[in-house]
């Protein structure tokens, strides 16, 4: 076990060192298609081959000198640290489990129920690894007695959690532990608020925390990219509200450990298939950019948010998306890499196939996936070294490399 560790992620793009992952469990077992659109699933994906790519992603990071963290163990690690922390895990997890199960008709003898399902578990990584799979009516003997309508569980599987890129979001120092959009995902934001509340390695050194999951309005990591040491780049989106940013923008501003001084807000509607700006923009260098097609016209509205005496300042930019981000970057212009190039079909489709989500582990080079064969090859055309992973499973979350992927540490660029 770490016994110190300071959260330093100042870039998109700077030598990643450290990272968080979520390898998926049961929890893509226990999806249904009535589930499905509940869960925020389009199908439900094959568990053993998505473990096997999740596993080939690890293998590409570590064998690029990333250290890589899992969520369940530091968790389990994390409660098992004192009673307390126990405790506080398992009680806000079966309150809000039972609180947000729509089908539950009794819902103090469910949290007993679950509350006696769950301390029957003597490991602690299995209990936390449980929590995250879901718990059926089947598993609690009598519990077919406290849901409605023949529902087949007691606590919904949380099967988004393999995108650890969304719950919280690491910026500069510090994290936000989000409020997201769902109900189905604001549950997972307990795990990260867990770790970095009792896990020994931020005991020491406690991090700035730029947000709350308490907070009302809504934030995604997926659409929070980290620009450079003072700024951000961040989509308003279906799941990350303009309120949200503001809020967000005004902690980080006016909070002594922060470096932080401009926000560019970019708004990219709130289609299923644009659901975070990560989905349709990346950084792969210095002055290269993946993006979608869709967000580079000239109807793209665009804010500048920054620091203005005791309060902060949203003014709508009079520049272009690619002007913009020349500025911000420091760089006398920017390339912008179509996902699908000019090709509006392959657009759509490897968009939609997360073309656009990379994840780069260092300047100029990035992990991609292997079903995206059209932006890849563009992507090397334009100098950027790729490393791709198998895809045909973990895709079917609509999420890529970077969606699945949470840096705690890079390198400065």
């Amino acid at each position: 076990m770490e016994n110190d560790m300071k959260i330093k992620v100042n870039s998109e793009i700077g030598r990643l060192r450290a990272v968080l992952l979520h390898c998926p469990g049961r929890e893509l077992e226990n999806l249904t298609p009535d589930t499905l659109e509940e869960l925020l699933f389009d199908d439900i994906p094959f568990l053993e081959v998505a473990q096997k790519e999740h596993d080939e992603f690890a293998g590409i990071l570590r064998a690029n000198d990333v250290k890589v963290f899992y969520l369940t163990k530091l968790v389990a690690e994390a409660i098992d640290t004192s009673e307390e922390a126990y405790e506080d895990f398992l009680n806000t997890f079966i309150e809000e489990a039972i609180a947000t199960n729509k089908y539950i008709v009794h819902s103090f003898e469910a949290k007993k129920a679950v509350r006696e399902f769950l301390e029957i578990y003597t490991s602690s990584h299995e209990m936390v690894k449980k929590t995250i799979e879901g718990i059926r009516v089947t598993e609690i003997p009598g519990s077919e007695q406290l849901v409605k309508s023949n529902y087949l569980f007691i606590c919904n599987p949380l099967p988004n959690l393999y995108f650890q890129r969304d719950p919280f979001i690491s910026i500069g120092n510090g994290a936000s532990i989000n409020h997201m959009y769902s109900v189905t995902r604001n549950r997972e934001t307990l795990y990260a608020d867990t770790m970095f509340k009792y896990h020994p390695m931020w005991q020491i050194n406690p991090i700035p925390k730029w947000y709350e999951r308490t907070n009302e309005n809504t934030i995604e990591g997926g659409d929070v990219l980290i620009l450079n040491e003072t700024t951000l780049a961040i989509g308003i989106s279906q799941r990350t509200d303009l309120e949200g940013i503001q809020r967000l923008a005004y902690n980080i501003f006016f909070n002594e450990d922060n470096q932080f001084e401009n926000i560019i807000a970019i708004n990219i509607g709130e289609s299923r298939k644009y659901m975070h700006l990560d989905t349709v923009f990346t950084q792969v260098d210095y002055d290269k950019f993946s993006v979608h097609p869709d967000i580079i016209h000239e109807g793209v509205e665009i804010f500048e948010i920054t620091k203005d005496g005791e309060d902060i300042k949203l003014e709508k930019a009079t520049y272009q998306l690619d002007e913009l981000l020349a500025k911000y970057t420091n760089q006398e212009q920017v390339t912008l890499i179509k996902c699908g190039g000019d090709d509006e079909i392959a657009s759509a489709r490897e968009q939609w196939n997360d073309g656009a989500n990379t994840l780069a582990i260092a300047p100029g080079e990035v992990i991609v996936y292997s079903r995206n064969p059209v932006t890849n090859k563009l992507l090397e055309d334009q100098g950027i070294k790729i490393h791709v992973m198998s895809s045909a499973e973990l895709s079917r979350g609509r999420g890529g490399p970077r969606c699945m992927s949470m840096p705690l540490i890079r390198d400065d660029i």
